[in-house]
């Protein structure tokens, strides 16, 4: 395994990303962000309003997605970023920062994803965008380093899967 390894935990809102990302990162010894703490000022009350990001506004979020994962690598330390990374170009942003990116796709039915989000609350996230994130959601393509995780797993066997595909288990 890479001493540099750098993970994305993908997928829409109520996913689970941060909760595996952390763990996942805590098994691996690796740091982790959550590329909610990137997002600006101004794309957080869009949100909070209930309006889903245009892509000239994710722009800049997704390339602050980048450079931490190109500066975790530069350092040699590995990195897991909970980051929902919903389309195929935002993902190619990544991958001109960090080519060998592993993406760790949490997916669900949209009736789990919203019998979750029904259950907390998010600062700036509103469950109203999940309908519009599944709209917008690209599943990895074959060329793409990842695997896709059904997230009515318990999250052990989650990390467990992931493990396994990073050759770390």
């Amino acid at each position: 395994m890479s001493a540099a390894l750098s993970i994305v935990v993908m997928g829409v809102s109520g996913s689970g990303k941060t909760t595996i990302g952390e763990a996942l990162a805590r098994t691996l010894h690796f740091e982790f962000v959550d590329a909610d703490w990137l997002h600006s000022h101004d794309n957080r009350e869009i949100m909070a309003s209930g309006q889903a990001l245009d892509d000239a506004r994710r722009l800049p979020w997704l390339h602050a997605v980048g450079e931490q994962l190109r500066d975790a690598r530069a350092r040699g330390v590995g990195l897991v970023c909970a980051c929902s990374a919903l389309k195929k170009a935002y993902r190619d942003v990544f991958r001109d920062y960090v080519s060998d990116v592993f993406f760790l796709h949490l997916d669900g039915s949209p009736e789990l994803l919203e019998e979750r989000l029904k259950a907390r609350h998010h600062e700036f996230m509103p469950a109203s965008l999940l309908g519009s994130q599944l709209a917008t959601l690209e599943p990895l393509g074959a060329d793409e380093s990842g695997i896709r995780v059904d997230v009515s797993a318990a999250p052990s066997d989650i990390i467990e899967r992931a493990l396994l595909a990073v050759g770390a288990s």
